[in-house]
């Protein structure tokens, strides 16, 4: 009976260690799955950002040529005016 008692106590602490082992094993492959995706949800939203700064500044330039357009005009328009008075 004794025999016994020290197989179940060796097996049942083995299998202890090793479903400890197990889970932390499936704990780090969890989190590195998690972590990956989140990379990967950081590497879009990077993306996207870049291609919105990129309109961004498209749309701006635009500005700038249709205010140095209307500068233009206004200087021509005011030249006039001076002259009619």
């Amino acid at each position: 009976m004794t025999e016994n008692a020290f197989f179940a106590a060796f097996f049942f602490s083995c299998t202890a260690a090793v479903l400890i082992f197990a889970f932390k094993y499936a704990s780090g492959v969890a989190q590195a799955r998690a972590r990956l995706a989140q990379d990967g949800a950081y590497q879009e939203l990077a993306q996207s950002m870049a291609a919105a700064q990129a309109e961004t500044a498209a749309a701006l330039a635009a500005l700038g040529a249709s205010v140095a357009q209307i500068e233009a005009r206004l200087g021509s328009l005011e030249k006039i005016l001076k002259e009619v008075e």
